[in-house]
């Protein structure tokens, strides 16, 4: 669990990073950019296109996790729009919740065997 969290870390500060050298070159246009390269029907669009549908089911886990509650639904717009950025910070402190145990980590506390129901 040690390396998953340390992974995540990582990953974290490496996006962040990216991200602001290219905000910093490009600006915050992405929605444009990401749209066009779909709607040019090449290979980067198809890339958005399959990203799109990971997000997407990142979105609709989180969301399930949280039994489609008001708290769900909202992480579940931030999985979408935050993407890895989101999903790093997310993971890193839904593991501190459950203390290492995955089962919980990717059920949640009240589907997880062994733990009460709510």
């Amino acid at each position: 669990m040690t390396a998953f969290r340390a992974f995540l870390v990582v990953l974290c500060v490496v996006l962040v990073g990216y991200t602001a050298v290219v905000m910093a070159n490009h600006g915050v246009g992405l929605l444009k950019v990401f749209f066009g390269d779909m709607a040019a029907m090449g290979w980067p669009g198809q890339f958005n296109l399959d990203f799109t549908g990971m997000l997407t089911f990142s979105a609709l886990w989180v969301a399930w996790r949280h039994h489609f509650s008001t708290t769900g639904l909202v992480l579940s717009l931030l999985a979408f729009f935050g993407g890895s950025l989101f999903l790093t910070i997310y993971l890193f402190i839904v593991s501190g919740q459950a203390k290492g145990d995955m089962t919980e980590v990717l059920l949640g506390r009240t589907r997880a065997p062994g733990q009460p129901r709510a």
